[in-house]
C-alpha cells in the first residue's frame, strides 16, 4: 500500500513539475494544483494509521489521527483559494494582453517599460520649465518696507 501512495506522490509531483516548466500561464498554475496535491498525499500517508474515527473516548482501541486530517483539510482549501486567485490573475493578464505566454507577455512588458522612460528631450524641457517658474516666482529685486 505504502508503495501505491509514493508511486502516486511521485507521478503528481513529477507531472506537477514538468507543467510548471511551460510557459503557459494556464499550465503554470495546473502544475502548482498537482504539486498541491501530491503534497496532501503525502501528509495523508505519512501518518497513515488504521482505526476507528476520534470521536468518543477510547478504551484502548487503536484511533485514526484527525490532526492531520485537519491540516490536510485546511491545505486543501488555501490551495482552492491560491488557485482562484491566481486564475483570476492570468484572465486579467490575458485580457490586457490576449495572450498567456510567459515570453510574449515579457516581451510586451520590455516595449512598454521602453515607452515609459523619459527621454533626454523631455528631460531637458522640464528643467528649463522648472528654471522658469523658479525665475517667475522669486523677486528681483527687494523692495524695503
Amino acid at each position: 500500500m505504502t508503495l501505491v501512495f509514493s508511486m502516486a506522490i511521485a507521478s503528481l509531483f513529477a507531472a506537477g513539475a514538468y507543467l510548471m516548466l511551460k510557459r503557459d500561464l494556464i499550465r503554470l498554475i495546473a502544475g502548482m494544483i498537482m504539486i498541491g496535491n501530491a503534497a496532501n498525499l503525502f501528509i495523508m500517508a505519512s501518518a497513515l494509521r488504521r482505526g476507528r474515527a476520534n470521536i468518543l473516548p477510547a478504551n484502548g482501541d487503536r484511533l485514526a489521527d484527525p490532526l492531520v486530517q485537519a491540516m490536510v483539510l485546511t491545505a486543501i482549501v488555501i490551495s482552492f483559494a491560491t488557485a482562484a486567485l491566481a486564475l483570476v490573475v492570468v484572465y486579467r493578464v490575458y485580457t490586457s494582453h490576449l495572450s498567456v505566454d510567459i515570453s510574449d507577455i515579457s516581451a510586451a512588458e520590455e516595449e512598454q517599460s521602453e515607452l515609459d522612460e523619459p527621454r533626454a528631450e523631455d528631460m531637458i524641457e522640464t528643467e528649463l520649465e522648472d528654471e522658469i517658474e523658479d525665475l517667475v516666482e522669486s523677486p528681483l529685486v527687494e523692495v524695503p518696507l
